[in-house]
């Protein structure tokens, strides 16, 4: 890489042609500097080249330096690079609405070569201190994200070390939560743009939300969510052996005893939580874990829940696990197909009823669920 290709660029709007020339002089020997003489030229330059910083005239025909930065602050892109005004006279009211639309100093003319050199070396050397911080809160977060994404498979693998079922299960029904979720917010934008996620998800789909619905409500991130749907069957590492693996149904005290992996699940998030804190990633987690078997009309477990007390990612998984439950093939019961699983959950068949889940995440799956099948044949069980 050559010399000129490592050395910031710079650009320089002015539409006098003496100015510019004044600037290029200037600033050549230590910079890589482009050259525009009207406001739209300038803007056009910027988002095809995007400098490391803009020297903006005020004052030019057509669209003027004001125009020019207000555009280029609502630029995807461009909007982070500084921009310096250059004016012949500076007044209170020019620097507020300059130093109002985004920029960061003026210049007046005519130009003293020393300070405008040094000015500009100033706002380079912040700037590219800024974007290395930039760069480490990414590394930061991508290092975080990687921990969260580790703590919470380490953790899903050990149900699969207990049930040689529960990989594949696994598997398909995060991605279910997640197709859920995501047509979910696809499908009711404009509530999801007035209330707000965290009310949006205390919505039941019928009356519109109150400002009482705001209690206990959890921001909702589809990647987390993605990742801790994994977690839901967790408390099963303390079920004993000849429970968990049992190849025929359950009577009902062995039913009554498995109910308890919710528990158990819930218990173990909620003190790794108490090490990680309050704000832990794991609070989905511990959501999904246990309430996902808890019912939109009351008659679940293990606390018996109703409505939107349930969480929204419970709600979510509940669809997505019993889904998974009538597709699959289990030591005591023969796989139904696809169609016959979807009618079940829609239309009900005695066991499985329509008032077991949320009214909104069932509206959803009846257009999603084509998608439901594909991932069961891509995840299937060996």
């Amino acid at each position: 890489m050559t010399r000129s290709e490592t050395r910031p660029t710079i650009l320089v709007v002015d539409d006098s042609d003496i100015n510019l020339d004044i600037l290029v002089h200037a600033l050549a020997d230590g910079y890589r500097v482009l050259v525009a003489t009207n406001g739209t030229a300038g803007l056009e330059r910027a988002c095809r080249e995007v400098p490391d910083l803009i020297l903006l005239d005020i004052e030019m025909p057509g669209m003027d330096g004001f125009e020019v930065c207000r555009q280029l602050k609502l630029t995807p892109g461009v909007k982070r690079i500084p921009v310096v005004f250059l004016t012949g006279v500076l007044t209170e009211e020019g620097e507020e609405r300059g130093l109002g639309l985004g920029a960061v100093d003026f210049i007046t003319k005519p130009f003293n070569v020393a300070l405008l050199r040094a000015r500009v070396k100033n706002h380079l050397d912040l700037k590219l201190h800024q974007d290395h911080l930039q760069q480490l809160v990414r590394e930061r977060t991508r290092a975080l994200t990687l921990t969260q994404e580790a703590t919470i498979a380490s953790m899903a693998i050990l149900a699969e070390f207990r049930d040689n079922e529960t990989g594949a299960h696994i598997q398909r029904t995060k991605r279910f939560v997640k197709v859920l979720f995501d047509g979910l917010c696809a499908c009711f934008p404009d509530e999801l743009r007035q209330n707000g996620l965290a009310l949006f998800l205390r919505w039941d789909g019928t009356a519109p939300p109150t400002p009482a619905d705001r209690a206990g409500c959890l921001s909702l991130d589809s990647d987390v969510l993605f990742q801790s749907a994994a977690l839901h069957d967790i408390g099963k590492v303390a079920i004993r052996d000849n429970l968990l693996l049992k190849p025929g149904a359950f009577t009902a005290e062995e039913f009554q005893e498995m109910k308890r992996h919710t528990l158990f699940g819930a218990a173990v998030i909620r003190r790794t939580e108490a090490i990680l804190g309050t704000n832990s990633f794991l609070q989905l987690a511990r959501e999904i874990t246990e309430f996902h078997h808890e019912r939109w009309d009351g008659t679940g477990y293990p606390h018996g829940l109703r409505g939107v007390e349930i969480p929204l990612s419970a709600r979510l998984m509940a669809v997505a696990d019993v889904y998974d439950a009538l597709t699959s093939r289990r030591p005591y019961k023969e796989p139904i197909s696809h169609d016959a699983a979807v009618k079940t959950i829609l239309d009900g068949d005695g066991r499985t009823l329509p008032s077991h889940f949320c009214p909104m995440v069932l509206e959803v799956f009846r257009t999603t669920h084509p998608l439901f099948e594909r991932i069961s044949v891509e995840w299937h069980d060996n």
